[in-house]
């Protein structure tokens, strides 16, 4: 392995798992030079004091949030920053809650190639169902519990494989231009998402994915996120922004989160889809539009879009106020026109709407016609996913 490379970790009140992760870089990593960087985001369990006491034994940079437990950068910033200040020509994009196999670091490395990413296989406690992208095998749920001899083992077993499959999911590893030529990770989705819509636009801008199954993590699936964790009030948290950046994932993308089940990115069309909403109500205006464009309602009063507006807009990046529009001053100009009347509208229908991107890129034409309680006109189709690729 003739190139090191700059490992970015960001930590977010994160110590009890820095200190398995961390250790187990500097034992595994086939080269022992490689830089370590930390983004210190949120500090509330002295995990900057810990980290001043190693800093030194494991040859650590600590960047600090300069608002630190006051706002967050999100991990995606966390990443870029760690990732722009980064003095190697290759960057590691690391999660606090894993632990790095021996020498997965140059078995990744082997396959990297410019305009491509290389990622780790996770190796998990069988918590959650595994499409095929991954090993369940337990060796603790809790870095406390982490059975180190005992993944150490295991991963001696499988240095051997030669097998590489095609998909992408942290940790990965990737040359630093090719990754800020598109412009980072976006600032609208923090700490949730984000990897699902960078992930989104290296496919779209060219680059390879490849996943070595003989480079292997331990990862104790998302403890270090709150995502499965025994604080709940950090649990909530969470959720709550998992919610938020599901829907402006949505919004941006006009499609949910796809991939197979290797992890392979699949991006459906980006239409300029409206919907028009008859019969209109608070619940169906919070539940469609996300998936579209505007959304024009029969409220002449704008009574919902007001008090939507003041529920949601918080939540967004996106101004609600330019895609929600109300009759009789407003008309829709899209290039898809969806008609919804709340009082025919189904689950079925729901589901035909989140998956419209896909039908159209299949079956769609120019000219009018009707899919379950829908009525579509069509005037073009012309798709604008390609312009989501840089910031």
């Amino acid at each position: 392995m003739d190139k090191k490379i700059t490992f970015c970790i960001p930590s977010k009140s994160n110590l009890r798992y820095l200190k398995t992760a961390i250790p187990s870089i500097r034992k595994n990593s086939f080269r022992k030079d490689h830089d370590i960087t930390i983004f210190v985001d949120q500090d509330n369990d002295g995990t900057l004091d810990w980290l001043d006491l190693v800093k030194d034994q494991y040859s650590l940079k600590i960047i600090v949030n300069p608002n630190l437990n006051e706002s967050l950068y999100g991990i995606g910033k966390a990443y870029d920053k760690c990732i722009e200040e980064a003095e190697t020509d290759i960057v590691m994009v690391f999660h606090a809650d894993m632990m790095l196999g021996r020498h997965a670091d140059k078995n990744a490395f082997d396959l990297l190639e410019r305009k491509s990413a290389v990622c780790c296989t996770r190796v998990e406690p069988p918590l959650h169902p595994n499409g095929g992208e991954k090993i369940l095998k337990d060796f603790g749920v809790w870095p406390e519990e982490f059975k180190e001899e005992e993944f150490d083992n295991f991963v001696s077993q499988e240095l051997s494989s030669d097998k590489v499959t095609e998909g992408i999911f942290a940790p990965w590893m990737v040359y630093r231009e090719d990754f800020l030529d598109l412009g980072g990770h976006d600032p609208i989705l923090k700490s949730c998402r984000e990897d699902s819509d960078i992930f989104n636009r290296m496919s779209l801008a060219g680059f390879k994915f490849k996943q070595p199954w003989n480079s292997l993590v331990y990862h104790l699936t998302g403890r270090g996120a709150g995502s499965f964790d025994g604080d709940e009030e950090r649990h909530l948290a969470w959720k709550k922004e998992m919610e938020n950046s599901t829907k402006e994932f949505i919004r941006k993308w006009g499609s949910n989160v796809k991939h197979s089940n290797l992890m392979l990115p699949i991006i459906p069309p980006k239409y300029d889809i409206g919907i028009r909403l008859e019969n209109s109500t608070s619940q169906l205006l919070e539940l469609l539009e996300p998936w579209c464009y505007n959304i024009l309602l029969d409220d002449e009063m704008g009574v919902q879009e007001s008090h939507y507006f003041d529920k949601e807009q918080s939540n967004t990046q996106f101004n609600l106020k330019e895609r929600i529009r109300s009759t009789p001053f407003e008309t829709l100009d899209n290039e898809i026109i969806v008609k919804v009347n709340s009082k025919t509208f189904t689950s079925q229908d729901f589901s035909l709407i989140m998956n419209l991107p896909q039908i159209i890129k299949e079956s769609g034409e120019v000219g009018e016609f009707e899919l379950g309680n829908l009525f579509i006109t069509i005037k073009e189709l012309n798709e604008y996913q390609n312009q989501l690729i840089r910031l």
